[in-house]
């Protein structure tokens, strides 16, 4: 199981971080647990308003979280889901995500949440997805992640306050 190893961590009061969701629409069931997971690690963490934006697919996601990395959210949290077909378009789509968020993340400084699927099949998708009977709840971990993360990068920057 990919999950295998996880730390474990425990929620922590988030509530003075400014939080945002992007989530692309492809694949609507996985979609909606991987945003439900989200919400559920937002709760958790006392965040009571993050801004959802839906953008149309995984590629999209890098754009659209420098536009909110620019308004200053502290943590952005990117969900898609990629499913391998029988084309490089899979690979394509992998990496400008990846390459893309990344890059978001260290040209603003801002916490990214991971949240994209890749996937060999629908199967796959859907155990990762947080669902009833899912094994992974990728959606959570990806919230909690830039959360925490968040909170670290605010720790630094203001290194006199304890």
């Amino acid at each position: 199981m990919s999950g295998a190893g996880a730390p474990q961590t425990h929620a922590t009061d988030c509530h003075d971080l400014r939080v945002a969701l992007v989530a692309a629409s492809w694949h609507e069931q996985v979609m909606d647990g991987l945003i439900a997971g989200a919400e559920r690690a937002f709760a958790d963490h006392k965040i009571e308003a993050a801004v959802v934006t839906r953008v149309p697919g995984t590629f999209e996601l890098p754009v659209v979280a420098s536009a909110l990395a620019q308004q200053g959210f502290d943590a952005v949290v990117a969900l898609g889901v990629v499913i391998r077909g029988g084309t490089p378009h899979f690979d394509y789509v992998c990496s400008a995500a990846t390459d893309g968020l990344t890059r978001v993340a260290l040209d603003h400084t801002v916490a990214i949440g991971f949240g994209v699927l890749t996937c060999d099949d629908e199967a796959q998708a859907l155990d990762r997805a947080g669902l009833a009977g899912s094994s992974e709840d990728k959606g959570y971990e990806a919230a909690a992640a830039a959360l925490q993360t968040a909170q670290t990068i605010k720790r630094i920057r203001s290194p006199f306050q304890t």
